[in-house]
């Protein structure tokens, strides 16, 4: 196989990857319009929160599908169709008349980013050598990595001088050119003879109610005592339906998801890591910002921006990152990027009473740089792990976990600073020295689940 990567690989890598960057970037900048949309609607924050939930709903029960829609369909057909779903719902957003259509636009939108996120890393994985695939899995992580950082700072830009309705309106033109330039390459990839397996309709409505049933209930404990019926009865109809969807598929010839898979220890303990790094990024997305104002003071535009030279950075990072990987083997750069952000999750626990705005940024970028070195890094060497035709399904279940994180991050994080606050009394604070303790712990958990997998 050549060394070199072709133009058209590189081309599609890039319509896909901005349709993915632009998804990422609404979810995460939508959370700073709460407070003017309940305004401008006349909602409660219970209901103004379905525009999140919603659309991670929409995107975790879409994302099981990848291999399934991978098998059946063409990959210019499946880029065609998230384009255009993608486009229809930023129209309907910059639109809405009323919040039911902003609502609708983001599950449309929910559709189409969960078609392309897998996409995006089955082109690479099927078209790449293997000799450069650590630095174009870097490249593609960053984007969804970056974007996760870049959305608040681009959300509270956008809402503070144009107003929320732009934040879908300027990334229209934005997927119009990725759409031309994703017509002219991807239709040139080599395609796999495809399958005419049928759809599996049950299948699908148990990946609903799992996610359904844990996203809603684990998004109820915030608000809700942690025994009562919100939060045990969701939690438990999501267990139940896991359980189903798993025994069923491995009673199947042709599952939609070959969860057998797990049962690779190396595999697995990558998909707890790579959980562990997207909850760490979700949650300190929203720890930053709220302290920031909330703490030191400092306004929303601050709080955005402070995120940004980490973001920066750590898109920087992540294909340097790869070239590592490529060069000298995952776990020693994504050790050293997991060491870099326990030491300074620590570091920003032990002094989280005095905490300066320069402070926290010098050591998010610090935990950023160690997201570059980590986050692809984690996905390529998990992938690894698994033979040629089952990659599909490996890359289906890392990008659900990573979607389920981050559907759940927020929440646990908020949760704790919530809870631990109200037992404080008047000590705003300790909340978020816990919540940043927790994710401290988690990092240490990731490090020896890393560490203790052979090379």
């Amino acid at each position: 196989m050549k060394e070199r990567i072709s133009t058209n690989v590189l081309l599609a890598i890039i319509a896909v990857g901005v349709m993915t960057f632009s998804g990422v970037t609404v979810e995460t900048s939508m959370n700073i319009t709460f407070p003017t949309l309940i305004s401008e609607f006349h909602i409660g924050l219970n209901v103004v929160q379905w525009i999140t939930t919603i659309y991670l709903l929409v995107l975790s029960s879409v994302i099981p599908l990848s291999k399934f829609l991978k098998e059946r369909f063409k990959t210019s057909h499946l880029f065609i169709c998230a384009s255009i779903l993608f486009l229809i719902g930023l129209v309907v957003d910059a639109m809405a008349p009323e919040f039911i259509f902003l609502l609708l636009g983001r599950l449309i939108q929910g559709i189409g980013t969960g078609i392309a996120l897998p996409l995006m890393f089955n082109i690479i994985l099927e078209n790449v050598p293997k000799s450069r695939l650590g630095f174009m899995m870097g490249f593609g992580s960053l984007i969804t990595a970056a974007a996760s950082a870049v959305g608040p700072t681009f959300g509270g830009i956008i809402v503070n001088t144009l107003g929320w309705r732009y934040i879908f309106i300027i990334l229209i033109p934005i997927l119009v050119l990725a759409f031309i330039l994703g017509i002219i390459s991807v239709p040139k990839l080599p395609q796999s003879e495809l399958s005419n397996n049928k759809f599996d309709v049950f299948s699908f409505i148990l990946i609903f109610l799992t996610f359904a049933g844990l996203i809603f209930g684990i998004s109820n404990i915030s608000s809700k005592p942690l025994l009562s019926v919100n939060v045990i009865l969701p939690i438990i109809i999501g267990i139940i339906a896991l359980t189903m969807f798993i025994k069923i598929q491995n009673r199947k010839e042709e599952p939609i998801l070959n969860v057998k898979i797990l049962k690779n220890l190396a595999y697995s303990k990558y998909v707890i890591a790579f959980f562990i790094n997207q909850l760490i990024i979700l949650g300190l997305s929203f720890i930053v910002p709220n302290y920031v104002q909330i703490i030191n003071h400092s306004s929303s535009s601050i709080a955005g921006l402070i995120l940004l030279p980490g973001a920066v950075v750590g898109a920087i990072i992540s294909p340097f990152s790869g070239s590592l990987l490529d060069h000298l083997g995952a776990k020693k750069p994504i050790l050293t990027g997991i060491g870099a952000i326990v030491i300074s999750l620590l570091y920003l626990a032990a002094t989280s009473y005095n905490l300066s705005d320069t402070i926290f940024t010098i050591f998010y970028t610090i935990i950023m740089i160690g997201i570059g070195l980590s986050y692809g890094n984690i996905m390529t060497k998990g992938l690894d792990y698994l033979a040629a035709d089952i990659k599909a399904d490996g890359n289906a279940i890392l990008t659900t976990v990573q979607q389920f994180a981050g559907a759940i991050g927020t929440v646990i994080v908020s949760t704790i600073i919530t809870k631990i606050t109200a037992i404080s009394g008047t000590n705003n604070v300790i909340g978020y020295t816990f919540a940043i303790l927790f994710l401290a712990i988690l990092s240490i958990i990731q490090f020896l689940v890393v560490f203790s997998t052979k090379e």
